[in-house]
């Protein structure tokens, strides 16, 4: 038959997620491209692989067949690439790297500095992307690992498929604008009440944890603002608008004029890079995980 890795990923995909739409966003295609990398599959088969039901398109019986088929493919060509880089006897290769905003400012750049200087012959391609968006990127294919973020208040759901590696741990703050706690050096969650929360979505993780510590502590967040953009939200913050959690490593993307003030109750995320629990032992990846992990030890020893 004579079709490409990326159309069976395509297909597989779909019966996870359901829609053409998801799983042009979870690999990074318009939804155009998925319907074609599908079309091609049905030619090269001569079987109509989808059928429309509604609004909604479903796999047919030969569908499914395929997508079974078609996982343990990519599975042999994990295990193929994994034999071929380990057959050349050094580092050689390319990673392509899922990334949230502040990891791709501040992590990236140093890690990208020593795969340069440690592997000459491993190329690291990046792709910016949601966050909560990586764990998906990585179980689908659609990037080798990622670097995500993850709250022990509202844990990430672990994919058996998938190994999650903690690299780092943040604290969160409250930022809070210019003179609204002043001489104030701790605050409790509960002494927050009165004020204005900006906030991401409580459909994001982050967005769910600090619902979650709040209400935890006795209060519900008065959010006015549902931001999603770190550096947005520390604009507004200086502007006088309301209050946000922060960390040392979000108030690096802007330089911005307001209070620190340390938040009473422990309030963490985990910088974690994940990876296909397959690809553990592929020499690329461990290479790249490696450098990771020795330059998150760098920053903790930067800050501590």
């Amino acid at each position: 038959m004579d079709w490409t890795s990326s159309q069976l990923r395509s297909l597989v995909e779909l019966t996870r997620r359901g829609t053409i739409t998801a799983v042009a966003r979870a690999l990074g295609y318009t939804p155009g491209g998925v319907s074609q990398q599908i079309a091609a599959l049905e030619k090269a088969t001569g079987m109509e692989l989808l059928q429309r039901v509604g609004r909604r398109v479903e796999l047919t019986d030969a569908g499914m067949t395929l997508a079974r088929h078609a996982e343990r493919i990519l599975s042999t060509e994990a295990e193929a690439v994994e034999a071929l880089e380990r057959s050349r006897g050094e580092v050689c290769g390319v990673l392509v790297v899922g990334l949230f905003a502040t990891a791709a400012a501040e992590i990236l750049p140093p890690a990208l500095q020593r795969v340069r200087e440690a592997h000459p012959g491993l190329a690291v391609h990046s792709r910016d992307m949601d966050v909560d968006e990586v764990y998906d990127a990585v179980a689908s294919g659609a990037v080798d690992l990622a670097l995500g973020l993850d709250y022990p208040d509202v844990p990430i759901p672990r994919d058996p498929a998938l190994r999650v590696m903690q690299l780092d741990r943040e604290r969160f703050s409250l930022a809070v604008p210019t003179g609204w706690l002043e001489g104030r050096e701790e605050v409790a969650l509960a002494d927050t009440q009165d004020l204005g929360w900006i906030l991401p979505s409580p459909d994001s993780y982050y967005g769910r944890a600090v619902r979650t510590v709040c209400r935890r502590a006795g209060i519900e967040p008065d959010v006015r603002h549902e931001v999603t953009d770190t550096a947005a939200t520390l604009a507004l913050v200086e502007a006088g608008i309301g209050i946000s959690t922060v960390t040392e490593l979000m108030l690096r993307l802007r330089a911005s004029r307001f209070d620190v003030v340390r938040l009473r109750e422990r309030v963490e995320r985990h910088i974690v890079v994940v990876f296909r629990s397959a690809a553990e032992h592929r020499p690329t990846v461990a290479a790249l995980v490696d450098v990771l992990r020795a330059v998150a030890g760098t920053r903790r020893d930067a800050t501590t």
